[in-house]
């Protein structure tokens, strides 16, 4: 079967489900949005022979894993994990202003690269195995996240438990710009600086101990963390009551992305033990949220190369690459399950008003994505 031409055929169906994904506009933070996008990609995934299972949550939209295991399969814990997500950062009305359209090689619209290309690629590539009678060599569970793009300690719990039962993982984020795979990914720590000082008269202010200053001095320090492409950005930062006053609470909140597990460790250590720089200042540490990074292991670059293989048989190149920004997969790579990310279409513009992919990709990475769970 060459799904190459396959999909080429059924291209019109593939858009008219993106655009139906689209259209269903599922913020993170909208719980009756996202919802209700997740039963309408249900209702779709039942009818393709897959088995739903809801996990109701209270602050974000609902979990929803979907088993798709036709026939017989070899062992009951042969199974690939596919990691896609329903929300997107943009709210609900933002379709009439950023319309779902196609206009030459480019399909725009609120979500439709990240990822609600990932959603339709999948279905189209389950429907095809389903309707063929074609049967995979392993059970395919796949992970429907409502809350990826701010994360959740209950998707992450959720995520690390299956990639525990799977031999591999699949992750439909979208490729790197031009095509490539995503083989590693920094990790993240967001982490909040609280300073305490001592209140006074602002005449007289040496009466006091100004928190702001305090905390001025602590991010001057903070370049010395950017080494090894280590960054440091302070996003948020505040403190104060009034012009008069000195300042007796100060904070920011930091966003701190590194390429191993070992420059988390060295960021958090420097920053517990920074000394305060005036004399009776105390400050505390806290981290709100911590992503690992996906580092390059010896398993993923072997389930690489054998991707590599697969694609050379559909006629298409694949090269793999690395990214600074966070996704699903370091959770199931950083438990050493060989993981591939970045299998999604290449286009540009996510979180950005221009978002948008390319066609032919779309096309060539369904096929692509059939073939890999078919084979895998």
């Amino acid at each position: 079967m060459d799904f190459r031409l396959y999909f080429r055929s059924r291209q019109s169906e593939i858009v008219q489900q993106l655009k139906q994904l689209v259209t269903l506009e599922s913020p993170t933070q909208d719980k009756k949005a996202v919802d209700a996008c997740a039963a309408f990609v249900a209702r779709e995934f039942r009818k393709v022979g897959c088995k739903i299972t809801t996990y109701p949550q209270t602050d974000t939209g609902d979990l929803t894993v979907a088993e798709f295991a036709p026939g017989r399969l070899r062992e009951a814990d042969d199974e690939i994990l596919v990691l896609a997500h329903l929300d997107t950062v943009w709210p609900v009305g933002k379709i009439v202003q950023m319309p779902f359209y196609v206009q030459g090689s480019r399909i725009y619209g609120p979500g439709v690269l990240d990822m609600k290309a990932g959603v339709a690629m999948l279905l189209s590539a389950l429907r095809a195995l389903h309707g063929l009678n074609i049967k995979p060599q392993k059970r395919i569970t796949v992970f429907f996240n409502a809350a990826e793009e701010t994360g959740s300690e209950a998707s992450t719990e959720l995520i690390r438990k299956l990639a525990r039962r799977a031999s591999l993982v699949l992750c439909l984020e979208p490729a790197l710009p031009g095509g490539a795979l995503k083989l590693e990914r920094k990790g993240q720590v967001v982490v909040r600086l609280d300073v305490r000082g001592r209140s006074a008269h602002g005449g007289t202010p040496e009466k006091g101990i100004n928190a702001i200053e305090e905390l001025a001095a602590q991010i001057a320090r903070f370049k010395r963390l950017r080494i090894r492409e280590t960054t440091v950005n302070i996003g948020l930062a505040g403190g104060g009551d009034k012009a008069n006053v000195v300042a007796e609470r100060a904070w920011a909140v930091l966003d701190v992305r590194f390429w191993k597990a070992a420059d988390r460790d060295r960021v958090l250590r420097l920053l517990r033990e920074s000394p305060p720089a005036l004399h009776g200042a105390r400050m505390r540490v806290s981290v709100e949220s911590t992503t690992p990074p996906m580092e390059k292991t010896r398993a993923s670059e072997k389930l690489f190369l054998r991707a590599q293989e697969i694609a050379a048989g559909l006629g298409l190149t694949l090269k793999g690459g690395r990214t600074g920004g966070g996704s699903d997969a370091s959770f199931a790579a950083g438990l050493g399950v060989p993981t591939l990310d970045g299998l999604g279409p290449d286009g540009d513009g996510i979180h950005a008003e221009n978002e948008h992919l390319l066609l032919p990709s779309l096309v060539e990475r369904t096929a692509l994505l059939t073939e890999l769970l078919k084979a895998l």
